[in-house]
């Protein structure tokens, strides 16, 4: 990679954090806002809602504005947009006003749209054809960071151990990533990043049934994000209201960082794993540092802080089946997607079944088996596209309102005699799905009639 690419993509990482981390607080605000507005299930589950309907709405307008203005521009848009999406936070909290939050997350989203609709594709052709889904797998880790450090952040800052729930203490911390964002979109208006989009010159004929695997893979992208959304947003719920767990509003919050972090573990393991072509052993030697860093850092933070080491071997064992999986699973994007996928389904049904620490850490884990299905779908599903390429983009974008319905259909569902243990039930349906499209669906069957 040449060095301007190469810093041309170290900027780009740098967005993928802080998608990563504004994404990853919904699943605070969640639990937080159905305490202070005393909500149902499903009525806050319409955090994600609006957060991820933005997605189905903008994504088709986010591709018009980058082929218009460019990457570079259409990023400066969307960071401040993401911005002012973040300091309405200051007046719905002031007014007290569900609404104006769900407005707020909306214009957020809007704002990342546009830098999801440049950033991946971006990343995807900055460099060879055939480690496009090592690079993505290396920027989703990035933004796995960010997740992972979302619910630390918020479970400090904004949940609460006490009956009556202040809603305000969303202020401080929207406030500043509001600042944080517009100081970060001036600074990109003034980076000069080489101009890489594709030569669309001739776009029209683009037809949709054309491309089987695109339209298969964007109902893929649906179920994942989906799943993997609807999965994080009722890990607090579910940490507080199952019995053999129970754990209070912040120790619950703190685990959910668990959850994405194994996401982010997995996303480095998974850029190694579907790198450049190595031999057994040289593949397990290459990724063994990963887990072996991990579980060091989760030691270290469970000592520094007094928490039960029970965490540390919770944490471990679902590092070890991802390694194993990693390990034994052909390095072929496919094939890993849907083995992944049958690991997520047997961890959520162990966390339907089973109870206290065993069913805690099975539904955790599910954040590792996550890891490369963005990045995989993703690649697999814009191959030979070539001059359609943004619209693929733009397609597969707008299925991330996956992220808006399943967590509303697993909120019904919890409302209902399931409870909030079966109501998962939901996203393994959605993992069932992705184990059909790395096996077949994947398939480049181009009609060229």
């Amino acid at each position: 990679m040449q060095k301007t690419l190469r810093f041309s993509f170290i900027a780009l990482v740098v967005l993928f954090f802080l998608w990563g981390l504004l994404t990853s607080l919904n699943d605070i605000l969640v639990p937080h806002m159905k305490g202070a507005f005393n909500l149902k299930h499903w009525q806050a589950q319409l955090i994600q809602f609006f957060f991820f309907g933005a997605y189905f709405l903008m994504s088709i307008p986010a591709g018009m504005i980058i082929r218009k203005v460019g990457y570079k521009r259409g990023i400066v848009v969307g960071l401040m947009l993401m911005g002012l999406g973040c300091f309405i936070f200051f007046p719905a909290s002031e007014l007290t006003v569900y609404g104006i939050f769900l407005l707020g997350l909306f214009v957020l989203a809007s704002g990342i749209t546009i830098l999801q609709v440049a950033a991946n594709p971006y990343v995807a052709v900055i460099g060879p054809e055939e480690t496009a889904a090592s690079r993505l797998n290396l920027a989703q880790g990035v933004n796995s960071l960010g997740h992972t450090i979302a619910p630390l952040f918020g479970a400090w800052l904004i949940l609460q151990n006490t009956e009556v729930v202040d809603v305000k203490t969303v202020q401080g911390p929207y406030i500043f990533l509001a600042f944080a964002l517009v100081a970060i979109g001036v600074i990109f208006l003034f980076l000069h990043l080489p101009n890489i989009e594709h030569e669309e010159v001739k776009r029209e004929g683009f037809q949709l049934s054309r491309y089987p695997h695109l339209y298969l893979g964007a109902i893929a992208i649906f179920c994942y994000v989906g799943a993997e959304i609807a999965i994080g947003s009722f890990l607090v719920e579910y940490f507080r209201s199952e019995p053999t767990i129970a754990l209070d509003n912040k120790t619950a919050g703190s685990h959910v960082a668990f959850y994405w972090g194994g996401a982010m573990v997995g996303r480095f393991l998974g850029a190694i794993a579907l790198g450049k072509q190595h031999s057994f052993t040289q593949k397990a030697l290459k990724m063994l540092p990963v887990p072996l860093l991990a579980i060091a850092i989760v030691f270290t933070v469970v000592r520094i802080n007094g928490l039960d080491t029970s965490v540390v071997g919770g944490f471990g064992l679902m590092l070890v089946l991802s390694y194993l999986a990693f390990l034994f699973g052909k390095s072929k994007p496919n094939s890993l997607m849907s083995l992944f996928a049958v690991c997520a389904m047997v961890l959520l049904t162990v966390t339907m079944l089973g109870s206290g620490k065993v069913a805690l850490w099975a539904v955790l884990g599910v954040g590792l088996f996550n890891s490369i299905m963005w990045s995989n779908i993703f690649t697999l599903a814009i191959a030979g596209l070539k001059q359609f390429t943004s619209y693929g983009s733009s397609l597969l974008v707008m299925m991330i309102v996956g992220g808006a319905v399943i967590p509303i259909l697993q909120g019904l569902a919890a409302d209902t005699p399931l409870g909030v243990k079966f109501s998962f039930l939901v996203p393994f349906v959605a993992y069932a799905y992705l184990v059909f499209y790395g096996l077949k669906g994947y398939q480049r069957r181009i009609n060229e009639a």
